[in-house]
Formats: structure tokens, C-alpha cells, sequence
């Protein structure tokens, strides 16, 4: 489970880069279930290193295992970066999949960040599109309102359905300060709820 020793993420960007819901993560943290991989830094609270699987691990689990097995398997796979299965007889769980996850949405969250701009000069230097003055936000929220990506791209064509998807990814890192403005009246699809993944969704261990 190499490459994430460099890796400090606030809870917001755990959030978006391991797909655990916000309010599950501070729970996760409050659990201590990541204790050794959060620390506090300008008085947020933050997840380090392989905290970052420990955190999806510890979602993944919550339906399946009890708290005690819970507790002691994200122990044992936040101990070791290099450890990539881990066993509380008789379940086994291999990491692998687990970790190229979250090596996956860092690199969401690296090119997010790589496509917005914030110039004080642009709509008061909230963020947008870069070479745009599209607002990120506004964009994370036609979709979190159920408006397809599709939909999105006719609106905005200088949007690719690429960077219109990665607007959610931003607005979950980093969400919008202040007074959101008024909704676009074409939004019209109600949201879609979230799935919860249990641990039969994990590919077997080898």
C-alpha cells in the first residue's frame, strides 16, 4: 500500500476522494477507528497516509463485520503502508483493490484542483473553469439536482463531460463559502441517493 505516506487531506477531501459521505468520515474519526492517521493542523482535523484507505475500508465494513472485528481490521491495515491483505479469522481482505480506489480519486482530485481558477478579477475570484467564467459550484450542483451530464454539456459546450464530472469531486473538497446564488430554473430531475457497498462488493482475496 505504497505512495500515500506524502498524502494530508482534510475530512472534506477524504470525502471526495475515498467516496465515504462526509458525515461517515467524522464519524469514522470520532470512532478513533483511524487512530495514528489523523492529526490536527491549523485546528482542522485531517487524515494522513494510509489513513486514507483505513477510511474506505472502515465504510466498506460498517454493514458486515462487527465493531470489534471492524476496529481491528482497520487497525491492521493503517499500521503498515507496505501490508496489502489483512485477516481476522476467518475473513481475509485484500487491499489491493481498496488502494488503487483511493490512488484513483487522488488523481480526480489532482485534476479538479488542475482545472479551476480563482482570479479576485473573475466573478469576485470564486472558482471557475479555467479560461471560463463558469462557476464550478454551480455546475457540482446541477448534477448533486439530478441533471445528467449531458444536459450539462448542451448547456456549457465549452464544458467536456470530463471536467463537468470532476466539478463534483471539487465542490465536495472544497465547498462553496457564503450565500449560495439561485438555483438554474432548468433544473428539474430530482437527485439520485447514494449506495451503500458492503463488503460482498469487494473482489476476493487471492
Amino acid at each position: 500500500m505504497s505512495g500515500f505516506s506524502s498524502e494530508v487531506l482534510t475530512a472534506n477531501e477524504a470525502a471526495s476522494v475515498t467516496r465515504v459521505p462526509l458525515k461517515q468520515v467524522h464519524r469514522i474519526i470520532d470512532a478513533g477507528l483511524l487512530r495514528g492517521r489523523v492529526e490536527t493542523r491549523r485546528g482542522s482535523r485531517v487524515i494522513v497516509g494510509s489513513g486514507l484507505v483505513g477510511l474506505r475500508l472502515a465504510w466498506l465494513t460498517s454493514q458486515t463485520l462487527t465493531p470489534a472485528a471492524r476496529r481491528r481490521i482497520v487497525k491492521n491495515a493503517i499500521a503498515d503502508e507496505a501490508v496489502t491483505m489483512v485477516a481476522d479469522d476467518p475473513l481475509r481482505v485484500d487491499l489491493k483493490p481498496i488502494t488503487a480506489e483511493v490512488k484513483s480519486g487522488l488523481g480526480r482530485l489532482r485534476k479538479a484542483k488542475a482545472m479551476v481558477v480563482r482570479d479576485p478579477n473573475v466573478l469576485g475570484g470564486q472558482p471557475v473553469f479555467a479560461g471560463t467564467r463558469i462557476l464550478v459550484h454551480d455546475v457540482a450542483e446541477m448534477l448533486a439536482n439530478g441533471d445528467t451530464a449531458e444536459a450539462i454539456h448542451a448547456a456549457y459546450p465549452q464544458l467536456t463531460l470530463d471536467r463537468i464530472w470532476l466539478a463534483a469531486d471539487y465542490a465536495l473538497a472544497y465547498p462553496r463559502r457564503g450565500r449560495p446564488p439561485a438555483k438554474p430554473a432548468w433544473r428539474a430531475v430530482p437527485a439520485k441517493s447514494s449506495r451503500t457497498i458492503g463488503l460482498d462488493d469487494l473482489p476476493a482475496a487471492s
